[in-house]
């Protein structure tokens, strides 16, 4: 299973990204959201990742923080929908206004979607209206802004980078808050936040 990749942007649209990873060249499929959010090409990235098999054909898709990513799993695992039709409702509604709209029941902007009709937004809201209940962070999921994904220094958020993304592993708020104590998140990069905390859980080397 892939779950991140980090590397050069070598090209990139509205719906799709090649990066570029020690000589590789993956190309992953992407929201406009992650899309609005992508640096020039040339630079380097970092995209949360899913990699689907679906009649023997491998996909891979990226998102540019680990909250898209989870919602995107919420959304394939409703009937009937796929990633492609999860991409275009993560390109329709950032991630805290799709909390928004399920929670608000709101069948009516769900159904401007590309895709969604009426009834295929009716049974969305249904089926991620409880998992989302159950997962208030997701309200305000900040978005990035354009540009903003290069690998960079730390910053102030590394630590929420990396609590969010042990979240969205599946670990619960307990075994997270364990791994991350004692970081601030200073001068280190969420990677090596996320790789010693993993250390501390036993996942790591």
């Amino acid at each position: 299973m892939i779950a991140q990749l980090r590397g050069t942007l070598l090209e990139a649209t509205m719906s799709t990204a090649v990066l570029d990873v020690g000589g590789v060249g993956y190309e992953v499929g992407i929201s406009g959201t992650t899309a609005a959010a992508l640096p020039t090409p040339g630079e380097e990235v970092r995209l949360y990742t899913r990699m689907r098999i679906s009649n023997d054909v491998v996909s891979l898709f990226g998102f540019s923080t680990a909250a898209e990513r989870t919602v995107f799993d919420r959304l394939v695992s409703v009937s009937s929908v796929g990633p492609r039709l999860a991409l275009s409702v993560l390109s329709k509604f950032t991630v805290g206004q799709l909390y928004t709209v399920v929670l608000s029941e709101d069948a009516k902007a769900m159904a401007t979607v590309p895709g969604v009709g009426k009834k295929t937004a009716q049974r969305l809201i249904l089926e991620l209206k409880g998992t989302f209940a159950k997962d208030r962070g997701l309200a305000g999921e900040a978005v990035p802004a354009a540009g903003q994904l290069p690998i960079g220094a730390a910053s102030s958020d590394a630590l929420g980078d990396a609590r969010e993304a042990l979240l969205s592993m599946g670990f619960s708020p307990q075994e997270t808050d364990l791994a991350l104590e004692g970081y601030d998140g200073r001068d280190m990069r969420v990677e090596d936040i996320l790789a010693a905390a993993l250390k501390r859980l036993g996942m790591g080397a």
